[in-house]
């Protein structure tokens, strides 16, 4: 499942995990997505969002 936000299409960054001793490997930082019940055209949609999302009213959520 890829780990993008439905309604910003945000997705993961890369980057490197750095040790002590310096060496690089990759990692990646995922979005905060949460399963959220919302409006969506007018009907009721189980949509995968980032909180960012959630937390600015981007959608609404159905009771």
């Amino acid at each position: 499942m890829a780990a993008t936000c439905d309604i910003c299409k945000k997705g993961p960054t890369f980057g490197n995990n750095v040790s002590h001793a310096h060496n690089k490997t990759r990692r990646r930082w995922n979005p905060n997505l949460q399963s959220v019940r919302a409006l969506q055209n007018g009907q009721v949609k189980k949509i995968r969002v980032c909180s960012r999302c959630i937390r600015t009213g981007t959608i609404t959520k159905a009771a």
